[in-house]
């Protein structure tokens, strides 16, 4: 993992967009990009903490500009890349990092307006974006788009709009994979499991049994940290991933390579040592 003293320069010259880049996962992206060299443009309703990211980023020595932006609004979204084009040239790199899962519930106690919302939020902002950073990169004869999905569109463990429009995430970016290849323009999903940031359920800090109980789920015996998922993100947008397209990389500390621990210690003694 990179610590800010070195700087290898994976992203020098481009221009990067990085969605949601005001706190946690978005943040990390945003922060390990410009000193990766890129100029990082972050897009978020939050104002107050696009600026913040932003800041620290150019005290570290970056260039990076915020844009207010509701990912849901197309008009938005389209003043987002036009800005970034003017200031910058066309983007390079788009990171469709903007989500979350609101107040979204299991299917038999979620409604409708929630569904939608937290859909619109996830997919339809990802679809938005991508169709409109899409012209330019064509133009510039090529880009990366890296979308954040989840574990959640892989496996049934909870919230149904958040799932549903995760796994749509992935859908939409194998078929922006197959139809713009051709132009040079490369399309991967990031599927992270459980990532500890600020806005973290409350049943996932220290101290709560449940806690333990999710924990013990994950072989590597740790949740994630946002910076696991911005390495991961940094190898998807550089030349370092230059054929890989249309696919996803799972970052969930082995959450979905096996059973839960428990069980797996019960029934086949892991805990012994190899000899």
């Amino acid at each position: 993992m990179h610590d800010g003293t070195e700087h290898a320069g994976d992203l020098a010259g481009r221009t990067a967009v990085v969605t949601g880049g005001a706190a946690g996962i978005g943040e990390s992206i945003a922060n390990l990009f410009a000193r990766e060299g890129a100029t990082v443009v972050v897009a978020d309703v939050d104002e107050k903490g696009g600026e913040s990211t932003v800041a620290a980023i150019e005290d570290a020595g970056g260039t990076a500009a915020f844009v207010p932006t509701d990912v849901t609004d197309e008009p938005q979204v389209r003043s987002l890349v036009e800005t970034t084009t003017e200031r910058f040239g066309g983007p390079d790199v788009l990171v469709n990092n903007a989500g979350g899962s609101l107040d979204d519930d299991n299917p038999h106690q979620v409604d409708r307006a929630t569904f939608e919302r937290v859909v619109e939020l996830n997919l339809t902002g990802t679809f938005l974006c991508t169709r409109a950073v899409l012209p330019p990169m064509i133009a510039a004869s090529g880009g990366a788009i890296v979308h954040i999905s989840s574990i959640n569109a892989n496996l049934g463990i909870g919230l149904a709009a958040y799932s549903a429009a995760k796994s749509g995430i992935i859908a939409l970016s194998r078929l922006v994979a197959t139809q713009y290849g051709c132009h040079g323009v490369r399309s991967n999903a990031l599927c992270p499991g459980t990532v500890i940031t600020d806005a973290s359920s409350p049943a996932l800090r220290e101290g709560s049994p449940v806690r333990e109980q999710w924990l013990d789920q994950y072989p590597l015996g740790r949740f994630g940290r946002p910076d696991d998922v911005a390495e991961a993100a940094l190898f998807l947008a550089t030349e370092r991933a230059a054929f890989v397209t249309g696919t996803e990389l799972v970052v969930d500390g082995g959450f979905t390579a096996g059973p839960d621990g428990t069980l797996e210690r019960e029934m086949y003694d892991i805990g012994t040592v190899p000899r």
